[in-house]
């Protein structure tokens, strides 16, 4: 592969042991192209690129999780950036495992482990009695932080903690999910000539490449029609896998809650005329960019969540739709205010960084209103405190 096809000047370059991980990914992937006669769906390319056995993005070694680009970390969430995060969390999780009377917790994609560490010690402080923390992530080298993340800050909770190859077929408890939703793989569509094409991938060149193809199936024909904003060169994501990951974490759940953090809108809002090219978007060493095809596994790339895709299919699966708001509104009504205000402003060492970090968790120029949080529950007759003002539901 060229390696100046597809390498920004703003982005680093990778170390010899990175890129001989990509090249080996890309080998892969020229394989599999080659397979399925030259030309792949996007969200194939994408799911290679993440997800490959020991070579994807979130299957192979690279740091990802951290706040600067010469810690090897490629971009910051937000247990990262406060431990007020989690301790704000645990409040409606606590609220929803006593309104269910269930006693598991289960997170999917738990990062460096900081966001289990701080719930696991917020839910022992609040006096919640639970009988399991369950782990799924898929990358064993981020198995291992999540461990020894966990037995440094919350060792008399870590036996609590346990890492889980399959799903269960029924689970009771409260499920969580922050910045889950939008590592799911995501088709491409692009309209021009007064039809829609399927965006998909070649090698040309030497290199990865776009290519189009008219859409043929009827249920892509019918949902595209929707998108009334479309006009020649508009570019948009569909959201199949996130919301068949939401269908089956919502049948999975058999009583208790489901909260999934992550950044988005509703469908009116997505596919807006002025979204004229869709969200897709990659990090590497926290620096953005537009280009899925610069080192594949050695980036993330992600796409904004549609909303009203993920209720829709937690609803199908039989769930209730337990709220639906901002992420700034999430964490004022659960109290991170008063979190933060049991911290002594006189102590600047400590209070400076934790408002500084709250700020950028509620601000609408940050996390505060792109972020959203949406819940579905099972066997809860009400809502919770943190969507009790500000509800959102009625936008989706």
């Amino acid at each position: 592969m060229n390696p100046k096809a597809h390498q920004p000047d703003s982005l680093p370059a990778p170390g010899p042991s990175a890129l001989a991980q990509s090249e080996a990914l890309v080998a892969q992937l020229r394989a599999e192209l080659e397979a399925a006669g030259g030309w792949l769906p996007f969200d194939r390319y994408m799911e290679r690129a993440l997800y490959a056995p020991g070579l994807g993005y979130y299957s192979g070694g690279a740091r990802k999780f951290g706040r600067r680009a010469d810690d090897g970390s490629d971009f910051v969430t937000a247990p990262e950036l406060s431990p007020l995060f989690a301790a704000t969390l645990a409040r409606p999780i606590a609220e929803a495992l006593q309104a269910s009377g269930t006693r598991d917790l289960m997170e999917f994609g738990a990062g460096t482990g900081k966001l289990a560490a701080g719930l696991l010690n917020a839910l022992d402080a609040l006096g919640v009695a639970f009988e399991r923390y369950s782990i799924v992530d898929l990358s064993g080298e981020l198995r291992a932080r999540q461990r020894e993340t966990i037995e440094a800050a919350a060792p008399a909770l870590a036996a609590k903690v346990r890492w889980l190859d399959a799903l269960p077929e029924r689970f009771e408890g409260v499920v969580i999910g922050n910045e889950v939703l939008d590592a799911m793989p995501v088709r491409l569509f692009a309209f021009g000539g007064g039809a829609w094409h399927e965006r998909g991938v070649v090698w040309r060149d030497d290199a990865f490449a776009f290519d189009d193809r008219p859409v043929c199936a009827a249920a892509d024909i019918a949902f595209l029609a929707q998108i009334e904003a479309a006009g020649d060169d508009y570019v948009t994501e569909t959201h199949e896998a996130a919301s068949a990951f939401t269908r089956t974490i919502c049948t999975m759940l058999t009583r208790g809650a489901a909260f999934f953090i992550d950044y988005g809108f509703p469908r009116h809002e997505y596919y807006h005329a002025q979204r004229a090219q869709g969200t897709l978007m990659c990090h590497y060493r926290h620096r953005a960019h537009g280009d899925p095809f610069v080192h594949p596994g050695l980036q993330d790339i992600t796409a904004h969540v549609e909303f009203t895709g993920i209720a829709e299919a937690g609803v199908e699966a039989g769930a209730d739709l337990l709220g639906f708001t901002s992420q700034a509104r999430f964490l004022l009504n659960a109290g991170i205010t008063e979190a933060l205000s049991e911290i002594d402003p006189s102590d600047t060492a400590r209070f400076l960084p934790a408002a500084n970090a709250v700020q950028k968790l509620l601000s609408e120029a940050e996390m505060g209103e792109l972020f959203k949080v949406i819940a579905f529950s099972r066997g809860l007759d009400d809502t919770l405190a943190a969507f009790s003002s500000g509800d959102r539901s009625h936008t989706l």
